[in-house]
Parts: C-alpha cells; sequence; structure tokens
C-alpha cells in the first residue's frame, strides 16, 4: 500500500537523524502486520476512503456525491441500506476502466474537452460562459464538471476499444436477422388461424418489464415483484396489455413494454418461450417471470402458422426471403415533431414531466401550436423546424420514442415519454406506406445486431476487469461527513 510504504520511509528517516541504532530501525521496519492496520486505520478516519482500487481509491464522498445526484435527478432509490454498496461497486468497476485506460494510453486533450463543453453549450443554445455559470449554479465547481466529463469521455471511448471494436458481425446473421423482420411484417394487424399438429409456428409475445439489479437489496427486489405480480393481476382481469404497460412506464420510466411481433419458438429467448409454451392466443402467462435482469410479465398476442400467418404479400416475401433473394420490405413511415427537455443537472424528471404536461394542454385546447412552442422551448437540433423529425420507419427512432409514436392517431398530442436522451412531448403529422430497401435493411440489421451483443459483451468484460483488480472494501456505510470509527 502506498500510504503505509511512505510512512514507513519518514519514519526510518526521521530515526536516522536523531541517531537511533540501525536495530531498531530494522525492528520496526520487521513488524509489518502492524504498520498495515495503522495504515487502514488512518485511511478510514482521516482520509475518508470507502475502497482501495489497485493503486487509487474511492472515497466516501464520491459515493455521497453520487446519490445526491441522484436524488437531483429524481431517480427512486432502495430504501433496505444497500444503496451505499450498490453505488461504491459502480465506482469501483469505473475507477478500473479510468486506471486500465489510462494505462492503454487513451486520453482526452484539454483542447478535446473544451470543443465537447461547447458543443453541449451550444446544444442547450448558451454561450459556453452562460453554461458555465449553469453548472455553478446547480452547486458544483467547474473544475469538477470538466474531470467528470473528462472521465466520461475517457471511458467511452476505452470501452469502444475493448468491447464494440471486437463485436463480430456475419453476413448469414444479418441474413437470418432480415428474414425475421420479413416473417413479422404486418404482425399485431393479421391474425391467422393456429399452426395444425407438426406444423411450425410463430408465437407473437409481447411484455411488461420491471428492471431490478442483481445487486440490489431484498427491499428493492420485492418491490419490483410486488409491483409484477399487480400488473400480472389487472392482465388477467381483461386490462389492455399494452396500456397496462404505458401506464406503468409514466409512474416508472424504468418499466418497458413492447409487442415483440411473431416469432419462431427459437427465436424467441428460451425462458420467455418456456413460460408461454402452453398459453393460449390472447392469454397472459401464468405467473410472472424471474430473469437476471428483472421481472416480466408476459402476453401471447397470437400463435399462427408460420407461412399460412401471411396475406399474399407477404407469404411472396417470405419466400423470396427464405430463398436468399433480396427484396424491399413494405414499411409504414411516420411524420412526426417533437418538443425535447434533455436529461442535465437542476432538471428533475417531475420538473420535465410537469413542463410538457402543461405545453400538452395548450395544444390540446388550441391556445398554442406545437411547432412554435418546439421552436421556443425544445433541445433539440429540430427546434428551428418546429420540431419536425421527418419520415422515419420502424427501427429509425429508440424503442420508448417508437412505441408512444405508434400509439397516437394523426394529430394527436402524447403524454411526455422518457427515452435516454431525456423527456419528450410528441405529434404525429401524417403516415405513409413505403419501401425498405434491401441496403437499409442491412444496415438496421447491423446496428441491431451490434446492440444485442454488445451488452452482453460489456457486461462480460466489466466482470473480467473487476475480478482481476485489487480491491479492499474499508467503510462503505458511513458518510463522509460521518465521526470516524
Amino acid at each position: 500500500m502506498t500510504f503505509c510504504r511512505i510512512s514507513l520511509k519518514s519514519f526510518i528517516c526521521a530515526l536516522i537523524f536523531l541517531g537511533i541504532s540501525l536495530t531498531s530501525v530494522m525492528t520496526i521496519a520487521q513488524d509489518t502486520s502492524k504498520a498495515n492496520i495503522l495504515a487502514d486505520s488512518k485511511i478510514r478516519n482521516i482520509d475518508g476512503v470507502a475502497a482501495v482500487v489497485n493503486t487509487g481509491y474511492v472515497t466516501r464522498k464520491e459515493i455521497d456525491d453520487r446519490i445526491t445526484a441522484l436524488k437531483k435527478q429524481g431517480a427512486k432509490l432502495p430504501d433496505d441500506g444497500s444503496l451505499r454498496k450498490i453505488i461504491l461497486e459502480r465506482l469501483i468497476v469505473e475507477k478500473i476502466q479510468l486506471q486500465n485506460a489510462e494505462q492503454e494510453g487513451v486520453a482526452v486533450t484539454g483542447k478535446e474537452l473544451d470543443k465537447i463543453i461547447g458543443d453541449i453549450a451550444e446544444k442547450n443554445k448558451m454561450s459556453v460562459a452562460e453554461f458555465k455559470a449553469k453548472v455553478i449554479a446547480s452547486g458544483s465547481t467547474f473544475e469538477k464538471y470538466k474531470q467528470l466529463l473528462r472521465d466520461d469521455v475517457m471511458l467511452t471511448r476505452y470501452r469502444e476499444r475493448e468491447v464494440e471494436a471486437k463485436i463480430k458481425i456475419s453476413d448469414a446473421e444479418i441474413d437470418n436477422f432480415i428474414a425475421e423482420r420479413t416473417r413479422a411484417i404486418g404482425g399485431g394487424s393479421s391474425r391467422s388461424t393456429p399452426a395444425a399438429k407438426g406444423e411450425p409456428e410463430e408465437i407473437d409475445v409481447a411484455q411488461i418489464f420491471i428492471p431490478v439489479d442483481a445487486s440490489a437489496g431484498v427491499s428493492a427486489q420485492a418491490e419490483a415483484k410486488k409491483k409484477a405480480e399487480q400488473l400480472l393481476r389487472d392482465a388477467k382481469g381483461g386490462g389492455d396489455f399494452m396500456q397496462l404497460g404505458a401506464m406503468a412506464a409514466q409512474e416508472n420510466p424504468k418499466i418497458k413494454f413492447q409487442d415483440l411481433g411473431y416469432r419462431a419458438p427459437d427465436r424467441l429467448p428460451q425462458i420467455f418461450y418456456e413460460a408461454i409454451r402452453n398459453t393460449g392466443s390472447g392469454q397472459v402467462a401464468s405467473a410472472v417471470l424471474k430473469s437476471p435482469a428483472g421481472y416480466h410479465v408476459l402476453k401471447v398476442m397470437d400463435r399462427r402458422s408460420a407461412v399460412a400467418g401471411a396475406n399474399p404479400q407477404q407469404q411472396a416475401a417470405l419466400q423470396e426471403a427464405s430463398s436468399g433473394t433480396p427484396q424491399n420490405i413494405p414499411i409504414t413511415q411516420t411524420l412526426s415533431r417533437h418538443i425535447l427537455l434533455r436529461n442535465r443537472a437542476g432538471l428533475t424528471d417531475q420538473d420535465a414531466e410537469r413542463r410538457l404536461a402543461g405545453y400538452r394542454d395548450q395544444v390540446r385546447a388550441k391556445t398554442a401550436d406545437f411547432g412554435e412552442l418546439a421552436k421556443k422551448f425544445s433541445e433539440d437540433g429540430s427546434a428551428p423546424n418546429g420540431g419536425n423529425l421527418g419520415w422515419m420507419g420502424p427501427g429509425d427512432l429508440v424503442p420508448e420514442f417508437e412505441q408512444a409514436m405508434n400509439r397516437l392517431q394523426i394529430g394527436e398530442v402524447s403524454n411526455p415519454v422518457k427515452t435516454e436522451f431525456g423527456w419528450h412531448l410528441i405529434q404525429v403529422l401524417e403516415r405513409r406506406e413505403a419501401q425498405l430497401t434491401v441496403e437499409k435493411q442491412r444496415q438496421f440489421a447491423r446496428a441491431a445486431i451490434r446492440e444485442r451483443k454488445f451488452e452482453q459483451a460489456y457486461q462480460d468484460w466489466l466482470r473480467e476487469l473487476r475480478d482481476t483488480a485489487t480491491v479492499k472494501i474499508l467503510n462503505v456505510d458511513d458518510a463522509a461527513s460521518a465521526d470516524p470509527r
């Protein structure tokens, strides 16, 4: 430990200066066990260190700061005493990544950082000076903000180099993905007769997903399970499944809901198929499904013959896809516009949702024009065009946005919608039928497959980094301001 080595060296130098014998010095130097205990005690009580990570450390104040930031964002936090341990583990993993990134020569120059800050300020329609004042007003120092931003950029670059760049996608995987999408054309609009005995079938499954971290405490796990079981009861009681998902997502943006579309059994997650294997069309799975990521409520929207369920145009597309012949796919494109309030310090989810609800009510009451509100308030590059996003097809937008948009009628305005970019208010202007070209299909397929593979590869990589690091937990329970023990 660095702290121990420095203290011992200073003590030896002092003894020599005072004329104490070398024999006494060697006796003290050999008592390393006591020195280690003393060093740990000093680190614990004086420096406020929560954990030593390789040659660095995580302080209790860093944990406090991270919790404060989450509270400002309005995040729902566990109340069973596990929060500090969860935050510490995240900080440890981040520290390991930063240490490795520095060792591998990943860096962010001052010029690059200034350019990034300039871009952020511009997107928020501020000068750099105004943005700096905004950061300081939020309770942070600008230097601290710059360091956190530098760390984020380094982590992203390191992750891209170590994980994303190593993900390989074959042409066969792309072909299979496109064939799967072709089979799902027209998903919810067409209902076919069930497959005959021994005939291949496709199953349309929808899910409501309540995520919970595997390391979360008992209270958080129990709360997530309770929510899932309540949704299951509501769904069994005849409630509209997708509407239940939408309402749950409004209460908690982390909750996801989606219709997976028609898929062959081997194209469904294995645990999903096992849970709905004997569930009939239009029925909800008998029990909540637990996975390492959280709890799933499943409904079989429909079961159909793999080929007979498609209309003539879809059958031709399916046969063509099966033969490996490239072909365009008919899709529905949507012209929409939005007002975006980005995630940022000082703006809680509750404040963003309240502001957008106010804009929504003005548009619905016809006291304001959506496009004018977008020009004035939207924090997106589309603002000068009244929030217009242009024609978008399936997969062009993040899932939460696309699902909310697809449920809207032409001219209708959504309730506030949360995505990774912030909070949105959406209005659909028009829809049209178009062709998804072969080139566009392959681009989309490659991106979608990469996203699927990345999450698993990323988690495996993080586990490997954590397992090979030297980590010693000292004091995670006390806040930085707590009296030393």
